[in-house]
């Protein structure tokens, strides 16, 4: 049942102001980037940027996918841009970030779903920045492991994939996901590179039960996730879906507990949490089984697969 009730008083944000907000906003400009922070109208917004900090979005801001709950919009990509990677480093180093997340709209009619562009990335971000970690938050790349392989060839110290909601309402909240696909990501991902940090973020408030919620948690943990986000699902425009539910900031406290005792080893819950809020500060809470950056790797021409395409 959808609410029409105005948002709860932990639910509400300042309008994002303020000389560093205003900084950035000029930068992602002036290099021609997106960002997830803008695109899917995060509501974080405006703290995260006057603390110096975003989520880059590569490959475009035109998705291939109509999930329900996302602002970003959907139609016919454009063609890959071969210096979007050396501008997102240029970006981040001007910004002087001790961690960089990557992101990007789903490209799934790219033979490799744009995962070159992301390796790419990763590597030029590591030479302009070599005292950064680095985090990725990819699409499951249609179950193509060739693509995963890829991405974590660049050797990323996270690597996140958001599961997004219970596998009862896939049908309807990722019409072009699948779960089980989902959660093979982070199975493969372990068996590919054991190195590598493992996060995933899930939206409350679309019609899940809290006892759905723990079994997606123990699914996510049984198959090597170590961090996970738990935040407010907030519908972006009335053509999204509506709000099942606001759940109450106990409940989420619940929801953490129930996630920490099946052993993740960071678990960011509340109702403004995202998936990349505060990911600086989840790096090191996880404990971080790398020290630091990895080393930098080796830089290779950038490959754009099935660059024509329109």
């Amino acid at each position: 049942m959808a609410i029409h009730e105005p948002r709860p008083p932990w639910l509400k944000v300042r309008f994002p102001a303020g000389d560093n907000f205003e900084r950035l906003r000029v930068l992602m400009r002036g290099e021609q980037l997106h960002t997830v922070c803008e695109e899917a109208r995060c509501p974080n917004i405006g703290e995260c940027w006057s603390r110096g900090t975003a989520t880059f979005m590569i490959l475009g801001d035109t998705c291939t996918r109509s999930c329900g709950f996302c602002a970003v919009k959907t139609g016919r990509p454009g063609t890959v841009d071969a210096g979007e990677p050396m501008r997102v480093a240029a970006a981040a180093a001007r910004m002087g970030l001790r961690h960089v997340v990557i992101t990007s709209v789903n490209r799934d009619e790219l033979s490799d779903g744009g995962a070159a562009i992301f390796a790419e990335t990763i590597r030029r971000v590591r030479q302009l920045s070599p005292a950064a970690t680095i985090e990725v938050l990819i699409p499951d790349f249609k179950g193509d492991e060739a693509a995963l392989a890829t991405v974590l060839a660049a050797e990323p110290e996270i690597l996140n994939h958001n599961t997004e909601t219970v596998p009862r309402l896939y049908l309807r909240v990722r019409p072009q996901a699948v779960y089980e696909r989902s959660l093979a990501v982070f199975r493969r991902a372990r068996e590919l590179d054991p190195g590598t940090v493992t996060k995933s973020g899930v939206m409350v408030g679309l019609g899940e039960t809290h006892d759905e919620l723990v079994e997606v948690f123990r699914d996510l943990a049984a198959n090597g996730v170590e961090v996970l986000t738990v935040g407010q699902y907030l519908r972006p425009t009335p053509a999204h879906l509506p709000v099942d539910r606001f759940w109450h900031p106990d409940e989420f406290a619940a929801l953490k507990s129930a996630a920490l005792a099946l052993g993740f080893r960071h678990v960011e819950c509340g109702p403004l949490v995202r998936s990349s809020y505060h990911a600086e500060d989840q790096a090191r809470f996880a404990g971080n089984r790398y020290s630091g950056p990895r080393a930098a790797t080796t830089l290779l021409p950038v490959v754009t697969p099935d660059e024509g395409l329109r």
